[in-house]
């Protein structure tokens, strides 16, 4: 008997060390990623929950705010009034280059491809927002369907052509300035293959790598540093290259303004220079050289404002600049504008004189040709007979 319950104690003795021993070291259970680890603890009450929190986990900066997410809600509603203005302006401005013929020449070619991918840019941005971030508590760095990395491909491919048709028109318009003569037809080709071809190869390059050594997620975050250069590289390339040529517009810029046929006092001189410097920025995307070259984790907030908030705004102000202050384009508006209203003044006008040509379902278009075809009858015959014979 006694022994039965010196039994009975070790027993009792057993249970209550193996609780204390897993409530002071509990099971656990993690994932681990690149982007960061997640773990459960296996307790007496069952499975906690799992910590960090994704956002944690994908390698997002709260703040020390009493709201974190507002900060990151407020630049997604800045981007996202950017990007709505610049659709609606870019695909107004795109009506009008398409709609007048006289309006077509390799300049304003270059511009309209211009214009498409930052339409593409944009509708890419939104499609991306809607897949990735459709609810806002989603834990999206661990979404890995196929959708969603179409949806990346896409995105980066716009990015990626977008870049390159700002360092088209760098190119172009320095071109222009230093060579007096060359074929822009020939060259108009070279740019078609440049602007859309080369974003084709390095996004098809990087999905493949991604598909073969990184294959994680979604693919939008880019821990892989020499897979995420073949992106990057381009995008660096190009900004470079374009402040070069920017740089080099505005010498020759102030060399023809200070030649003697120029004119105009230095103040004048100037205020020219300085308005086609700021003309040129937006065209060029000067502005992208400010985070350029920084490490991606330097200035992360003020990155996301200037780039992403700021920037949105920037095919708005290339439509406005290049299509609806165009001189050439007001007068061809204006001209238009003038003839439809001649012809409807016209239309009205023969509409009273002749009701019964108007009630005959002959309209002022016919009205109109019918006494023009008269008119010049009148008149040649009346040349006729003013005419001596021979």
């Amino acid at each position: 008997m006694i022994q039965l319950l010196f039994c009975i104690l070790l027993y009792r003795i057993f249970i209550q060390v193996v609780k204390q021993e897993a409530q002071n070291n509990p099971i656990t259970v993690s994932v681990s990623t690149e982007l960061g680890k997640v773990s459960r603890n296996c307790t007496e009450f069952g499975w906690s929950e799992p910590f960090p929190h994704y956002i944690d986990a994908c390698l997002y900066e709260e703040g020390n705010s009493s709201h974190p997410d507002m900060y990151y809600v407020s630049v997604k509603a800045l981007y996202t009034v950017g990007y709505s203005t610049s659709l609606v302006s870019l695909t107004t401005a795109m009506v009008i280059l398409c709609r007048f013929r006289k309006l077509h020449c390799t300049r304003n070619f270059i511009h309209m491809n211009l214009f498409v991918s930052f339409i593409l840019r944009a509708i890419s941005v939104f499609i991306k927002d809607g897949v990735l971030y459709a609810k806002e508590d989603s834990e999206h760095c661990f979404i890995h369907t196929l959708e969603c990395r179409a949806v990346m491909i896409f995105f980066h491919y716009c990015v990626l052509s977008n870049y390159f048709w700002l360092f088209i028109e760098g190119l172009y318009l320095f071109t222009l300035l230093v060579e007096t003569f060359f074929p822009e037809k020939r060259y108009f080709y070279w740019y078609i293959i440049i602007g859309w071809g080369t974003p084709t190869v390095c996004v098809t390059i990087w999905a493949v790598l991604r598909l073969h050594f990184d294959d994680i997620g979604c693919w939008d975050m880019n821990d892989n540093a020499a897979i995420w250069w073949v992106i990057k590289g381009p995008v660096l390339a190009s900004i470079m290259i374009n402040f070069v040529l920017f740089i080099g517009i505005i010498i020759i810029l102030v060399q023809k303004l200070q030649s003697p046929d120029i004119g105009g006092n230095e103040s004048s001189i100037y205020l020219r220079l300085a308005r086609s410097t700021l003309l040129l920025i937006p065209l060029f995307g000067i502005h992208y050289t400010v985070f350029a070259f920084s490490p991606e984790n330097v200035s992360k907030r003020e990155r996301l404002v200037f780039e992403l908030g700021l920037g949105s705004f920037q095919g708005f102000v290339v439509a406005v600049l290049y299509c609806f202050l165009n001189g050439e384009v007001q007068s061809e508006i204006k001209r238009k504008w003038r003839s439809w209203t001649v012809n409807r003044y016209f239309a009205v006008d023969l509409k009273h004189r002749h009701p019964s040509l108007a009630s005959s379902g002959v309209n002022g278009g016919t009205q109109l040709s019918i006494l023009s075809k008269s008119s010049s009858q009148i008149r040649m015959s009346s040349l006729q007979a003013e005419t001596p014979a021979t």
